[in-house]
């Protein structure tokens, strides 16, 4: 196939007629594992998606910016973040990012996306961060960045779509909160997925969600689905041997991590429903172990009901 491409592209070419550009999309996993607890071995959940020369951080846990050197690209690269909701573990970096490009100044604003509340957070940390910011590098006079130079901030909610230089990304609302529909806590506050429709490649981020019609939707003929996982029973045997677990309790957290987190075979499910391409599983959630024969139940898992390629994903891979 290639061979003929490359064929028809010299017989193109020798006619005169002249080729569309063709993008470059890459999808690199930062960090891999789910918070809130750190690990040493994986950092808090981040990624970074690039088109051809255009950087988004999609999610950016705690210890994003190493891991985002450590893929070769830059602090100050990054065009846009974005944020699927507001738990620590998805945003924890976000005042990195403001403070190390205030410190390199890139000589544009990074453009950060997320849910209801986020407009909120970045105030209240270009607020804490004002001191820092007068003060810069301790020098009279010195030209110092206004915080609109800084970055510009982009609600989203439900259903919204918008264009990141070339590439469409689309949001759904997803089931990783269970506020009553209606009431003023579901209408302030949304956790959302992603599908990032580039010209080469379609890609869909779930972020945090529980077994959900509408990211399964969303999902619908992807090339690639990057999916959060749980391993509830190793999760579960870790909390209830946590000193003063009740039953009751025990429970309780059972049921939050059914509901608001997807399994290995719900992954699989909504991948096949979906027709997806392949699948990449992040944020991993799975107690104090992880090992690899952990890791490959996981994805015997998914394989017994979707047929596709299957990666259980590590911290720097790229897909």
């Amino acid at each position: 196939m290639k061979s003929l491409i490359h064929t028809t592209a010299i017989a193109l070419t020798l006619a005169g007629i002249a080729l569309p550009a063709v993008a470059e999309t890459k999808f690199i996993t930062l960090g891999t594992s789910g918070g809130p607890n750190a690990r040493s071995d994986r950092s808090q959940p981040a990624n970074v998606l690039i088109v051809d020369d255009t950087v988004t951080l999609v999610d950016l846990g705690d210890g994003f910016a190493g891991r985002l050197n450590a893929a070769g690209v830059q602090i100050w690269d990054v065009d846009n973040a974005l944020i699927s909701h507001l738990h620590f573990d998805h945003m924890g970096g976000l005042l990195a990012l403001l403070g190390l490009r205030f410190q390199t100044n890139p000589g544009n604003p990074v453009q950060v996306y997320g849910p209801p509340g986020t407009e909120q957070l970045v105030m209240g940390m270009l607020e804490g961060m004002a001191p820092a910011m007068e003060a810069a590098y301790g020098m009279e006079d010195a030209q110092v960045m206004s915080p609109e130079e800084l970055v510009q901030v982009h609600e989203i909610r439900d259903g919204d779509s918008f264009d990141l230089n070339g590439t469409t990304v689309t949001t759904v609302k997803n089931t990783h909160y269970s506020f009553e529909p209606g009431s003023e806590m579901d209408k302030n506050y949304e956790s959302v997925s992603f599908r990032f429709d580039s010209p080469d490649r379609s890609i869909v981020y779930t972020g945090d969600t529980g077994p959900s019609e509408a990211v399964t939707k969303l999902a619908q003929g992807a090339d690639l689905l990057v999916s959060e996982l749980i391993d509830l029973p190793a999760v579960m045997a870790q909390v209830r041997a946590r000193p003063g677990m009740t039953d009751e309790k025990a429970a309780e957290v059972e049921r939050h991590l059914s509901n608001h987190h997807v399994t290995p075979t719900q992954i699989g499910e909504m991948a096949s429903t979906a027709g997806v391409g392949a699948v990449v599983a992040t944020h991993l959630v799975a107690g104090r172990g992880m090992s690899p024969e952990q890791t490959q139940g996981w994805a015997d898992e998914i394989g017994a009901v979707y047929d596709g390629k299957i990666t259980i994903a590590e911290d720097l891979q790229e897909f």
